[in-house]
């Protein structure tokens, strides 16, 4: 799937967890699913928790996750 595909899967909306990027305007959020992820939670173990999450939503979450790394400025020593 393109990236900018995937990236649409992540949306904000001031209504909707206080702004913060959520999955397909539900409200699971994305540092939420990350932070599982983290934990060592798997994909299969999140699609089995969340009924309605689609593999392609979690790729999408790594995908905004390594966009937002990427623009970070190093800190001049």
């Amino acid at each position: 799937m393109m990236k900018q595909s995937l990236l649409k899967r992540i949306t904000t909306s001031a209504a909707i967890a206080d702004g913060r990027p959520v999955i397909r305007k539900q409200n699971l959020i994305v540092e939420e699913v990350l932070g599982r992820l983290a934990e060592g939670e798997t994909y299969k173990t999140l699609l089995r928790r969340y009924s309605w999450l689609k593999p392609e939503d979690i790729q999408a979450c790594l995908l905004s996750a390594q966009q937002l790394v990427g623009q970070a400025q190093p800190e001049l020593s």
